[in-house]
Order: C-alpha cells, then sequence, then structure tokens
C-alpha cells in the first residue's frame, strides 16, 4: 500500500523524469490521455483536507478507482478505533457516486454486518457537484451522529434508541473483537 503523500512525490519526480525526457527527445508521440473520472478524482484528491489524505491508502498509484480510508474518530462511541473503508469509484464518476464499503466490522445503525453503509450523499442524495471530501466528512459525521431513523442495521438502530448503555457495550465489544450482542 501506498500513501496519497508518497504518490503526489512520485507523480513530481514523473513530471520531472518526463520534461527531461521530452526536452531530451526520448519521448514521442502522444501521451495517454486520462478518463474523465480520472482527471475528477485526481482534483478531488487534490484538494483533499490533510486528515482525509493522509488517511488514503492504493494497492496501485496509477489506478485512480480503487482506494482504501483509514477513519478514527476523534470523539464519541468509537473515538481512536480504525474503520477501513474500500472505496470504488466507477467510471461515470461523478454522475454515479463511488460505492464504498466498511471493511471493519462494526456495530453500527447505519453500517450493516456485511459492511454496506447507509449514507444519504452515497444514494438518492449524490450530486455530480459532491466530492470524495464531501464523502469523507459524510462517513466521519456518521460515527460522531449515527442516525437511527434511517438504519441499515436494524437491530442495532433500535438498541441504540432504547438502551444506549448497552449498545455502547455492544459496540465496545465489536471494537475488541468480540461480536457478541450481549
Amino acid at each position: 500500500m501506498i500513501g496519497f503523500k508518497q504518490k503526489k512525490k512520485l507523480e513530481q519526480e514523473q513530471k520531472t523524469q518526463q520534461a527531461t525526457a521530452s526536452v531530451t527527445g526520448i519521448v514521442s508521440g502522444g501521451e495517454v490521455r486520462k478518463k474523465g473520472y480520472e482527471i475528477r478524482v485526481q482534483k478531488d484528491l487534490d484538494e483533499l483536507e490533510p486528515k482525509w489524505s493522509d488517511n488514503l491508502k492504493t494497492e496501485n498509484v496509477d489506478l485512480l478507482n480503487h482506494f482504501t480510508l483509514t477513519l478514527s474518530p476523534d470523539e464519541g462511541i468509537w473515538k481512536n478505533h480504525a474503520h477501513v473503508f474500500d472505496i470504488s469509484v466507477p467510471d461515470e464518476y461523478p454522475i454515479k457516486p463511488p460505492k464504498v464499503l466498511c471493511k471493519t466490522k462494526v456495530y453500527h445503525p447505519n453500517i450493516d454486518q456485511e459492511g454496506h453503509i447507509c449514507l444519504n450523499i452515497l444514494r438518492e442524495d449524490w450530486k455530480p457537484v459532491l466530492n470524495l471530501n464531501a464523502i469523507f466528512t459524510g462517513l466521519h459525521f456518521l460515527f460522531l451522529e449515527p442516525n437511527p431513523s434511517d438504519p441499515l442495521d436494524t437491530e442495532a438502530a433500535n438498541v441504540y434508541e432504547k438502551d444506549y448503555d448497552k449498545f455502547k457495550r455492544i459496540a465496545n465489544n465489536y471494537m475488541r473483537g468480540n461480536y457478541s450482542k450481549y
């Protein structure tokens, strides 16, 4: 895995090498054109807040359609616990939103046991003007303010609303790797 800060450094080095190569005549022919979504994703990544870009990783720095985000809320029930999200960007981005899946098992009203996420901006409220920064901020706020009125895990939502102490106990058990709901 390589971080996006490292990716930017590599890109700068590649640009320098390409400029040197074109001056010396080593590069010939046209350049490879990027797809529309790649241009938009690159713009989104360039504009990311450091708290997000510092926690993004990719297997391949040349691919802008798949990466992971590690999110560690700084307050609330899930404070200081790392949650890993798998983000797949479709070719139709920004017309269609990225697919986001939580890879960390979590007890949460808006994240089911398979990692699917109930976040309106990833569904019916998606608009092409939204960007990766908005998605990452939305994910962060799900951990600060869960929305039990629009749950994916209805059992977790019911416990959250009816017995908050029990909900916190189960959520803490999940963070320790104990997936018992008792």
